[in-house]
């Protein structure tokens, strides 16, 4: 590249002095066939010159062009994370172009495979139900004829997530997160494509203290839930609502106020619901939670309106409704701990078990009336090893009916204990086997009882 670049300012020079002089002596003789010649010779040197001058303008222009890009290259470098010596990024820009400066990016989520054999005393629980899929209590058949065991197999529980972090010049903390499951209601069959639409589970923004958007309720401690091969695990004992709303939280404490919904069942309606969108205020919930090398303890309290509005049946009530939850974690030592919750009050049917009952009942008035409810779950967790582990826990929730209004076709208790292992053969990678039996029972005293046999596949990233 030198040799060249210095030998053609040379030849320029050259080209130069040679028309220059012939350009000269031109005028000083008459003009010969030999003169005509020479002339157009020079002619010829002269375009020469300005193409080589035309040429190396452009390779300036290029070395100037791949300069800028390199400068640019190394300003994208700088403002990257400092990563360990020897490390070189994946990209050098932005993955959120939009978002505001120094803002973070991560991604994560899991693949999960089920596959479960049940098999159920009572009636098979219908093809396609959320019961074929996860254990549901409100959903073992009662009163119907025993069948052999069904196999389904899916993987509607993978999930994956997206989350964009920022920290202001002011100090200001701002968060985005949004996280989705193929739980979606099916858009194919089982026949040939297994397809399944995608769910949003949470969508919310967090500034400092506050939080907008939907994800769990306040009223729920996900952090005492079991380590469980079922979706949830102690379905029948625990709380387990996801829903929109605006959640302040300080310290140890944290209050909001979220989407409220009522479900009631119709006068000697049975295992009859009506689902009614007609409240005018929201559900209103209050959280202490202590924490500490020992676990974690925490106390919640929920406040909401029953309400109930159909001028077709002229029905127009309202009641109040709240409840009590008590729960936790208690860490017995490197390979054991104890969670637990319990759950009370009138008319919070809606917030347990996955709407096990019903959150009221009408009367013949066309009154409503709240059903109270007491239940829970206990849960032993024992680590054999770094990656091998067993849980046992039992769950329980007991309804308290006014059958003059419910009729005697409405639950009264569900119950369920489960014994599960799960092994972690490689980082991220676990492989689990868990056994379920539970029990629905009704106001009548029928009941019906579930056997699974659960095994689940899970790589997380």
């Amino acid at each position: 590249m030198t040799a060249r670049s210095s030998t053609r300012p040379g030849r320029l020079a050259l080209a130069v002095a040679i028309a220059v002089a012939v350009s000269a002596s031109g005028g000083a003789f008459a003009q010969t066939d030999k003169e005509r010649e020479l002339e157009e010779r020079v002619a010829q040197l002269e375009s020469m010159v300005r193409q080589l001058m035309a040429q190396q303008e452009a390779m300036r222009g290029e070395h100037v062009e791949v300069r800028e890009q390199q400068q640019a290259q190394a300003a994208r470098l700088d403002a990257l994370p400092v990563l360990p010596e020897g490390a070189r990024p994946i990209q050098a820009t932005t993955l959120t172009p939009g978002a505001n400066p120094g803002t973070s990016f991560s991604y994560g989520g899991f693949i999960k495979l089920d596959a479960m054999l049940t098999d159920t005393s009572d009636g098979e629980i219908p093809d396609g139900s959320v019961g074929r899929l996860l254990y549901l209590p409100g959903g073992i058949p009662v009163g119907g004829e025993s069948e052999s065991p069904d196999l389904d197999v899916h993987a509607q529980f993978s999930r994956f997530w997206l989350a964009a972090d920022t920290t202001l010049d002011s100090g200001d903390k701002l968060r985005g997160y949004l996280e989705f499951d193929l739980f979606g209601g099916a858009l194919g069959n089982e026949v040939a494509t297994n397809t399944y639409g995608v769910t949003v589970r949470h969508a919310f923004a967090t500034w400092n203290k506050w939080l907008v958007g939907q994800t769990w309720s306040n009223f729920q401690d996900v952090a005492a839930l079991p380590d469980a091969v079922d979706f949830i695990g102690p379905t029948d004992g625990t709380t387990f609502v996801r829903q929109a709303q605006v959640r302040y939280s300080n310290g140890p404490w944290s209050i909001s106020a979220e989407n409220p919904e009522t479900i009631v069942t119709p006068f000697g309606g049975n295992a009859g619901r009506i689902v009614s969108d007609d409240n005018s205020i929201p559900d209103l919930t209050a959280r202490y939670t202590r924490r500490g090398d020992w676990g974690h303890f925490g106390i919640a309290g929920l406040f909401r309106q029953i309400k109930l509005e159909n001028t077709a049946t002229d029905i127009d009530d309202s009641i109040a409704g709240y409840g009590l939850s008590a729960s936790g974690k208690w860490v017995l030592g490197a390979k054991d701990d104890i969670r637990y919750m319990v759950n009370a009050g009138r008319g919070i049917s809606r917030y347990v078990g996955l709407a096990i009952s019903n959150d009221a009942v009408l009367d013949e008035a066309g009154n409503l009336e709240s059903i109270d409810l007491l239940g829970g779950f206990v849960a032993w967790r024992h680590a054999f090893n770094p990656t091998f582990r067993t849980n046992v826990f039992y769950a329980r929730t007991d309804f308290d009916n006014d059958t003059e209004l419910t009729g005697l076709g409405i639950t009264r208790r569900v119950h369920s204990i489960h014994a599960n292992a799960i092994w972690t053969p490689l980082p991220k990678l676990d492989l689990g086997l868990e056994l379920i039996y539970g029990e629905r029972e009704l106001e009548s005293g029928a009941d019906g009882d579930l056997r699974r046999l659960h095994f689940h596949a899970r790589y997380s990233f």
